[in-house]
């Protein structure tokens, strides 16, 4: 049937056509963003699955800088431990030779003065071995802790090691000297014993501080692994958008000419009445 008030044809052309400017789109999209997936419009599920993704690797990153200020404390903390085992060790030395008692009181009393130096140079490391405003080994906190997981439910604790001159550590008193030979073979035993305890504290603090890194790197790699699966979820394979591209082009090309084809077809009607 001729007609000029229903187009059947034309529908079906302007059907099409819209149909492939709407896939266009969709392909312009990706090729400008890059993803296949980039809101839930695309596809919901995906979208919810990759949006948590997301908010797992943004959580990683806060772990990251929480490993690394936990990392920077006790390892501040150790250095200051490390520079004290070699101060006891020098005042060791000093104490051990003024325990002779051939030795004169001229000689002990500058064997004394170069101990007391050391001595208040532990007080000085001690006082200064902060970080941040954390100081893990003068007895000023009890702990400190870092995130271990997206969440916050977990955490990695580092216990304080109080090296303090007189602490449960370093048992030698803050005032400690000597001006005989007995003073100073009690001080000899005294720096002994503090040496073993210093020892003990650095292997927790140096055990510590590799928990940190160890978790540190694994939290980096598993923060790797959700990008990459937020990538096969999500990334729009360019390759293929491009072909797509060119054909899409071409079908609109020919849709256009379709429907101007389908736009033509009432004008038959006129030969009727020639």
């Amino acid at each position: 049937m001729a007609t000029i008030n229903t187009n059947a044809g034309a529908m079906v052309a302007l059907q099409n056509l819209n149909s492939t400017n709407k896939q266009l789109e969709q392909v312009q999209s990706r090729i400008n963003t890059g993803l296949a997936v980039s809101s839930a419009k695309d596809n919901g599920g995906v979208y919810a699955i990759a949006q948590k993704m997301r908010s797992d690797v943004a959580g990683y990153a806060s772990v990251g800088n929480s490993l690394d200020l936990a990392s920077s404390t006790t390892d501040v903390g150790l250095a200051a431990g490390e520079a004290i085992s070699d101060l006891l060790v020098e005042m060791k030395e000093k104490a051990l030779a003024a325990a002779d008692s051939s030795l004169d009181t001229a000689s002990r009393t500058a064997l004394n003065e170069d101990f007391k130096a050391l001595r208040d140079q532990i007080g000085t490391i001690v006082s200064n071995a902060e970080f941040n405003g954390t100081n893990l080994i003068n007895g000023s906190v009890t702990s400190i802790s870092a995130l271990a997981n997206a969440d916050g439910s977990n955490s990695i604790r580092i216990s304080d090691e109080n090296l303090s001159l007189g602490g449960g550590v370093v048992t030698l008193a803050a005032t400690a000297s000597f001006a005989t030979a007995g003073d100073a073979s009690t001080i000899v035993t005294t720096i002994e014993t503090s040496l073993d305890n210093l020892n003990q504290s650095l292997a927790r603090l140096g055990t510590g501080s590799k928990s940190l890194d160890v978790h540190k790197g694994f939290i980096g790699k598993l923060s790797d692994a959700l990008e990459k699966g937020i990538g096969n979820l999500v990334d729009a394979d360019l390759a293929k958008e491009s072909a797509r591209l060119q054909s899409l082009q071409v079908k609109q090309q020919l849709g256009v000419q379709a429907l101007s084809i389908a736009n033509q077809a009432p004008n038959t009607i006129l030969g009727y009445f020639r």
